[in-house]
């Protein structure tokens, strides 16, 4: 799988959600629930490759970026904060059976607006993603 960059890419400061991939599929079968209180970003889900940028970080939180997928094979999830790359990790997504991986960035990493890139092994591949702080 090749990581995708977004360094460079004018990161939005207000608060608003850009999600990019292709369409969502069934709303029955949800990935990850919606974070309540603690949730920045919420996406329900999306095929193949993809992402989304959003702001409003408070610095002195800490972040948690939780990706679930499925449909065989994997997704590599990278996290930029004001275009600098904060964090990335794997995940393995089962054919058949959700699959999910999250990481935990800590306080002073993400600030104000931030990026996530979902790079999928496959266009089929199914995934959902939340970015939390607690509240």
């Amino acid at each position: 799988m090749k990581r995708a960059s977004w360094a460079g890419a004018g990161l939005v400061t207000a608060a608003v959600l850009v999600v990019a991939g292709a369409g969502a599929a069934a709303a029955d079968d949800v990935l990850l629930p919606h974070p309540g209180p603690d949730g920045l970003v919420w996406v329900p889900e999306r095929t193949g490759d993809g992402g989304f940028v959003s702001g409003g970080a408070d610095a002195r939180k800490p972040t948690t970026v939780t990706v679930a997928c499925e449909g065989g094979g994997g997704v590599f999830v990278t996290v930029e904060s004001q275009g600098v790359p904060v964090a990335g990790f794997p995940v393995e997504c089962p054919a058949g059976t959700p699959g999910s991986g999250a990481r935990v960035i800590d306080a002073g990493l993400v600030a104000g607006s931030f990026a996530v890139a979902v790079d999928a092994s496959t266009d089929t591949l199914r995934w959902a993603a939340t970015v939390t702080q607690p509240d």
